[in-house]
């Protein structure tokens, strides 16, 4: 809960405080494998580290807080096919990111924050969907590279978090979930950079490259 006291500029801590546990509370349901209370703290210790490439630390933080506030079990599409790792569809029919970026901005209107900074953060939530930020918008760059810092993670750790997405999608068949991981995978090697601040493309670019061309290599086996 310490990193409430970075919201502080948006709403009095006091009135944070019930709002944090109801987060926490989200964050540890069980269907939960990998977008649990471990990958928030992990996202909001990135967010800190990266703070210095922040316009709107404040903003940065919130968006790390509800980013997966809401996250349902990923299922099979009517065509049989998976739904993508990062947007998987809750029951009303709207992503996971759009139904956070939802909860945020009613969450934080209600908290009286300023309104251009509460759909600020909605914008950063709805961003981790595809994790494309504007080279405009440092702090959209800031959540998307701590949202992403697990691909730079040790050997351990990153075969933790493989294992744990594999569960969250033990509905999908393997034949599925190779397909649509690898292509996931793929398109973040393809890319020109998978980090966008300065500080996580030095600090984190090899490692999680190697990381997921290795894991390729496994999903291709």
């Amino acid at each position: 809960m310490r990193h409430l006291s970075r919201l502080a500029p948006l709403a009095g801590r006091d009135r944070l405080m019930p709002v944090g546990r109801d987060l926490l509370e989200r964050y540890g349901e069980p269907h939960r494998a990998y977008h649990d209370r471990r990958h928030l703290a992990e996202v909001l210790a990135g967010v800190a580290l990266l703070a210095q490439h922040a316009d709107d630390l404040s903003v940065a933080v919130a968006a790390a807080w509800w980013h997966d506030a809401v996250y349902t079990v990923p299922v099979l599409t009517s065509a049989g096919t998976p739904t993508s790792e990062t947007s998987p569809s809750t029951g009303d029919g709207i992503s996971n990111e759009e139904a956070s970026a939802q909860l945020a901005e009613r969450t934080l209107s209600q908290l009286g924050a300023d309104a251009d900074r509460t759909a600020h953060v909605g914008r950063l939530v709805r961003m981790t969907a595809t994790h494309d930020p504007s080279p405009l918008d440092p702090d959209a760059e800031v959540v998307s590279d701590a949202d992403l810092s697990v691909l730079a993670s040790p050997p351990n750790r990153y075969a933790t978090y493989v294992a744990d997405v594999r569960r969250e999608y033990a509905a999908v068949p393997d034949d599925l979930f190779r397909t649509g991981r690898a292509a996931i995978l793929r398109n973040l090697l393809e890319g020109e950079r998978v980090f966008r601040t300065p500080s996580a493309h030095q600090r984190w670019e090899a490692d999680a490259r190697a990381n997921i061309a290795a894991e390729l290599r496994q999903l291709d086996a």
